[in-house]
């Protein structure tokens, strides 16, 4: 297969694009400016798409022996991930800009431009298994195809792949997905004499390298001061803006007294139309069922049983759809929990009953399903109501 390989500069992608190789594909290797920022450095680990990355990409594809080419993506990058990022913490929700970025960049602008191209399928360091469409030798035939947990669950990345959804995983290798560790990849990449080998980690949101998310949204958005309250509406004090609050956050709250029962406070909600953040107790964080839209199916439903009232015999529509013993995440590196998940597909929207209490769920969090044995499969993607 001709394959295009994604060389972010990092170690995984270096050696994601040597093992493309070894499998016989005709191999090209392209790395996606995403900054506009051409002067940008790397900041320790944080951030990615620096002039170091761009330099690292190039050597490793010399090394390699492939075709290299730079395709400057900033103003996409910019439209699809960043500005999205803004709105969603404008409308007081909490995005996670590396699901968007895997979707509308890696698996979109990205796999659209390869295929406009003649490849048939592209390759990332991504930590995922896939089995069936390019993996199988079938470019593009998404029937049958499953992604799962990378085989290192520590630095599994299926969460933020779901959203992708089959017909775009049909096009993509991961050739990374059986590793048994990051450290083996290390190993790996200096055996073939790669010189990425011991490159840091990027981390935290690549388009705020100094890790001061509120600080860029204050930027960008500007100040705009309000209450912060309780429940009730006893108001506590002032922040200067709801959109650099998250649910479930405890510091930086700004309260200069404590609760009445001494205990810390959290971030409950947001509430964009006042301009109010609402902070509480631990209690009123916890979660036992979640609703969710932006339906993404990666395997079929199953049948739950019949409604309520009707019986096998009886005539009646067909019951619900969805995984009565399946698992969820909301968090990238959240713990899977155990939940009944009924999936609505003419409405493109979950519900999710949680086997024990979930804490800090916030609107704009995906919700990952996961089933099969060991719940290692995906099962579908949503996007927290």
């Amino acid at each position: 297969m001709r394959v295009l390989a994604a060389l972010s500069g990092g170690v995984d992608s270096a050696v994601a694009a040597a093992r493309a190789i070894d499998a016989g594909h005709d191999v090209v290797g392209i790395h996606m400016a995403l900054s506009r920022d051409r002067e940008a450095t790397r900041s320790g680990s944080r951030g990615c798409c620096s002039i170091e990355d761009a330099s690292d990409a190039r050597w490793a594809a010399d090394i390699l022996g492939i075709p290299f080419y730079t395709w400057d993506l900033s103003d996409e990058f910019e439209e699809r991930v960043v500005t999205d990022f803004l709105a969603e913490y404008r409308a007081g929700r909490t995005p996670n800009p590396c699901v968007r970025c895997n979707e509308r960049i890696k698996f979109d602008a990205l796999l659209e431009r390869a295929l406009a191209l003649g490849f048939d399928a592209v390759a990332t360091g991504h930590y995922a298994r896939l089995s069936g469409g390019a993996s199988a030798g079938r470019p593009g035939d998404a029937a049958g195809l499953t992604l799962s947990r990378a085989a290192d669950t520590a630095k599994d990345q299926s969460y933020v792949l779901a959203v992708s959804g089959r017909e775009a995983l049909a096009h993509a290798l991961f050739p990374l997905g059986d590793a048994p560790s990051k450290a083996a990849v290390r190993a790996e990449a200096a055996q073939r004499g790669l010189p990425v080998a011991d490159k840091p980690d990027s981390y935290d949101i690549c388009f705020v390298a100094d890790g001061d998310t509120r600080g860029f949204l204050t930027r960008a958005l500007g100040s705009s001061p309000g209450r912060m309250v309780t429940p009730d509406g006893e108001v506590l004090g002032e922040h200067s803006g709801y959109f650099g609050f998250t649910v479930g956050q405890r510091k930086g709250l700004g309260l200069t007294r404590p609760a009445p029962d001494g205990r810390p406070r959290y971030v409950l909600e947001t509430r964009p139309a006042t301009n109010e953040v609402v902070v509480g107790p631990a209690a009123l964080l916890q979660r036992r069922s979640l609703d969710a839209d932006g339906l993404i199916l990666l395997a079929d439903p199953e049948p739950l049983g019949p409604s309520e009232g009707t019986g096998a015999d009886s005539g009646a529509a067909p019951g619900p759809l969805g995984w009565a013993d399946a698992h969820v995440q909301v968090r990238a590196h959240g713990r899977p929990i155990r939940a009944r998940v009924t999936a609505d597909a003419e409405a493109a929207s979950l519900h999710v009953e949680l086997g024990e209490p979930l804490r800090g769920v916030a609107a704009g969090q995906s919700v990952v399903v996961y089933g099969g044995p060991d719940s290692r499969r995906v099962l579908a993607h949503a996007t927290v109501a």
